[in-house]
């Protein structure tokens, strides 16, 4: 799984918060990527482990910038956070007149139990303690 922030220059909280939830509300999202082998066509729904939303701290700008944070599970089709956003502006109309800005905060196993994403070491790790 992997953990993704992505900032939204002039997206208020509370509208990212709206698209959020209608995006959650639904079995299944659909949406459409270019490959190599054509327009692809498949569920962003079933990777998304968690999606929220954060307001932007420390900023003191005068247009509004809200984060959307989300936890994608790896699958195939692997789902990007460009995917998410492609589902939110198709099922609530939500876009922005800036491009987001993504950043992968961490990758490794997916934590069921905790819905985040585990350390990919913790297994070497263990074996290094137990000698």
């Amino acid at each position: 799984a992997s953990d993704w922030w992505s900032r939204m220059p002039g997206v208020e909280s509370t509208r990212l918060a709206e698209a959020v939830q209608q995006f959650l509300d639904r079995d299944e999202v659909q949406v459409q990527r270019m490959t190599k082998k054509g327009l692809r066509t498949f569920d962003a729904r079933a990777a998304v482990v968690s999606l929220g939303v954060a307001e932007a701290e420390g900023e003191e700008t005068p247009d509004p910038c809200a984060i959307l944070q989300m936890v994608l599970r790896h699958g195939t089709p692997s789902v990007r956070p460009d995917d998410i956003l492609a589902g939110l502006r198709e099922i609530a109309g939500l876009s922005s007149e800036v491009a987001p800005v993504q950043q992968r905060l961490a990758q490794g196993p997916l934590d069921p139990h905790a819905g985040t994403v585990g350390d990919p070491l913790a297994p070497d790790r263990d074996t290094a303690a137990g000698r």
